[in-house]
């Protein structure tokens, strides 16, 4: 089979972890060799979100592409719960970032398969780490969308009103993989 790697973008609070663990969970029914990079910020020693800084945020977007290097080479699929253009929003929402940090996110950009943009549709709750503030939410999305557009990615757009299909959507966009296992599980 052919590797893929799959990102989830946009703001917190939309639902991209949830999205993550479905089509894994999907895959894995298909007998995909399949993992996640699971969301990196919430492992940052720094601060994060509003008062994100330039250290916190290069410790974010390497360790972000570490996990992804170290999947991709075990896994047939790896799905990550955010790219790196999503850290680094967060970055330039806050400051200007390096050049440096620029000419990596634009080449990382490079190496995802498929790219899903999950929409805004509600604001985000309260869970510890995350900013419950719509604004900064609102905020970090436009920013996404602009490094989005300034990187000339290729992007999926997931609807706010297709949310009940986004799995199928993401699914059929993906294309061919192996047959699921029969018998294993209950029909879908």
């Amino acid at each position: 089979m052919v590797k893929l790697k799959i990102a989830f973008v946009g703001t917190h609070g939309v639902g991209k972890t949830t999205l993550c663990y479905e089509l894994a969970a999907w895959m894995k029914k298909r007998e995909v060799r399949v993992d996640m990079v699971r969301e990196v910020a919430r492992r940052c020693p720094l601060p994060i979100n509003r008062e994100t800084t330039l250290d916190a945020q290069s410790w974010i977007l390497h360790a972000q592409i570490a996990e992804e290097i170290q999947l991709s080479g075990e896994q047939d699929v790896v799905i990550c719960d955010r790219s790196v253009i999503d850290n680094y929003a967060y970055l330039a929402y806050r400051l200007p970032p390096p050049a440096i940090l620029d000419d990596l996110v634009r080449h990382w950009m490079r190496t995802y398969t498929h790219l899903f943009k999950v929409p805004i549709v509600d604001a985000p709750s309260f869970d510890g780490v995350r900013d419950t503030s719509r604004e900064f939410q609102m905020a970090i999305d436009r920013e996404v969308e602009r490094l989005l557009a300034r990187f000339g990615a290729e992007v999926h757009r997931l609807l706010p009103e297709e949310r009940a299909r986004w799995i199928d959507i993401v699914a059929e966009r993906i294309g061919a993989l192996p047959a699921p296992q029969m018998g294993l599980f209950a029909a879908e």
